[in-house]
């Protein structure tokens, strides 16, 4: 049903993309509009995942510089059956993850260094599980797809500017209706756009609660995640804004409320429903029984350094912690 819905919100900005083409543009700036899509589509569908990393600031991570997280990632994409993604760090202490990529087997996940400052193993391997979820659904693809075709809605709602609303066609709105238009279609786009995102989080939510087997500890890692980026800011994020959908919260500062403008759903309402799904997996009180396959053996704990190779930071719990490139 899900994706049933989303290939229904792709199909109406694609409509729309066309609509405000001939209203706007006339034959001639919409046939100029979609060529620039098509290329533009290329583009980002052999390049998004690169272009994303760099304007994030991403640097790769490996086995030899942060074994604990590399082994945690790989259990878990062993439970979701995918191959092993590439891993990247985003230097903010600004609790944060994405996932990119164009199919599986390209698959990236980036975390920033505040996520595992902040969360336990048990947060961390629910966050990396909710990001894995969207490579195996393949929304890193969708989403970039969606925002192209926002984008080249955008460029055309311009052209209406200069083509005077269709000096080729006999336009139905005249002027004020392409002024309207010209306002008007971006905003659209724009809500198909973030209606895409946010129905792909719940499921990725899901699925990703699924994968590590543990609900309670990604709605507990949204609930840190939530409040900690209240007061932290990612400076790269920032920068680049038409990115944060990509994210598994909102890294922009404000926004966050679950409404038309928002390119996430509520933090309480995804939550709520981990709670539910844990509720009924664990028959009641709110728990979850211990997954079979437990992809959390790596002894990942708060406040470890990223930066410091070879030190062994202490836990919460007093104990060492591994160490860290």
């Amino acid at each position: 049903m899900n994706a049933l819905r989303t290939t229904i919100l792709l199909a109406g900005m694609t409509a729309l993309f066309m609509g405000v083409g001939y209203l706007i543009g006339g034959t001639g700036g919409m046939a100029i509009a979609f060529l620039f899509a098509l290329g533009t589509n290329a583009f980002a569908y052999w390049n998004s995942d690169k272009m994303v990393l760099s304007m994030q600031g991403a640097k790769e991570i490996d086995p030899r510089s942060a074994p604990e997280l590399y082994q945690m990632t790989q259990r878990l994409a062993d439970n979701a059956g995918l191959p092993m993604p590439k891993l990247y760090l985003i230097e903010t202490d600004q609790p944060n993850a994405f996932a990119t990529g164009r199919s599986p087997e390209k698959g990236v996940v980036a975390v920033s260094s505040g996520l595992v400052k902040y969360l336990d193993s048990r947060e961390v391997a629910a966050v990396i599980a909710h990001e894995l979820a969207h490579i195996k659904n393949r929304d890193t693809l969708t989403m970039t797809v969606t925002a192209t075709l926002a984008g080249a809605i955008s460029m055309l709602a311009q052209f209406g500017l200069f083509f005077g609303g269709g000096r080729d066609n006999s336009n139905p709105l005249g002027v004020f209706g392409t002024i309207a238009m010209v306002i008007l279609a971006p905003i659209a786009a724009m809500l198909v756009q973030m209606a895409v995102s946010r129905t792909r989080e719940y499921e990725a939510d899901k699925d990703g609660a699924a994968i590590c087997g543990d609900p309670t500890a990604l709605a507990s890692a949204l609930e840190k995640i939530s409040a900690i980026g209240k007061r932290t800011v990612n400076v790269a994020a920032e920068r680049a804004p038409a990115m944060a959908h990509m994210y598994i919260s909102n890294p922009l500062s404000g926004a966050r409320m679950d409404n038309l403008f928002s390119t996430h759903p509520n933090v309480e309402n995804r939550i709520r429903a981990l709670m539910d799904m844990a509720r009924v997996s664990g028959g009641g009180g709110g728990q979850t029984p211990r997954s079979r396959v437990n992809p959390v053996e790596a002894n990942v704990r708060p406040g470890q350094s990223w930066r410091t190779p070879g030190t062994r930071p202490r836990g919460d719990d007093g104990g060492a912690a591994g160490p860290w490139g």
